[in-house]
């Protein structure tokens, strides 16, 4: 899963490894808060850091993949360079791509960590869709906008893999 900070990932996350978990399916959930709060803590926010982050995930994801679990990256993964790296490290075959395209607006509001108002105040360097570019995806597997309702969005995406 691609979108800002505050579009809603890690929520979303937790809610498909649910629905996962209820049908019986091995899944393991990947959160770029909680890896750069271990393995990655060593990372920062610069683009190098961002590519460092998502390669180290891709091949966590990788050896999970290889157990026959599925996989869920919840990161903000801004950069279309990026998301193509993991996707080449897990393999098209494994891969994926969910874009929540949720406005800075919205994310503004939601602003859990109050981030968007320190990246404003210059407290907080490279924040994507302050001072970082985000690439939106142009070739999704799935799209959430705006608002989504969760249920559905997790149901949507067992739906797909299963279908997939």
């Amino acid at each position: 899963m691609t979108g800002l900070s505050a579009s809603g990932k890690t929520t979303l996350a937790n809610r498909v490894k649910f629905e996962f978990s209820e049908k019986g399916i091995p899944c393991c959930l990947l959160d770029g808060d909680k890896l750069r709060t271990g393995i990655n803590s060593d990372l920062g926010f610069s683009e190098l850091d961002r590519r460092e982050n998502l390669r180290r995930v891709a091949h966590i994801a990788k050896l999970f993949l290889e157990q026959n679990f599925v996989v869920i990256g919840s990161f903000i993964s801004p950069l279309q360079t990026d998301r193509a790296l993991v996707k080449e490290i897990v393999g098209e075959k494994y891969y994926f791509e969910i874009f929540l395209d949720v406005s800075i607006d919205i994310c503004r509001r939601r602003d859990p960590k109050g981030l968007y108002a320190q990246a404003d105040k210059g407290l907080i360097a490279n924040f994507t869709g302050v001072s970082q570019a985000y690439e939106r995806p142009t070739n999704s597997a799935i799209v959430f906008s705006g608002e989504f309702e969760l249920n559905s969005a997790a149901k949507d995406i067992l739906e797909y893999y299963l279908r997939n």
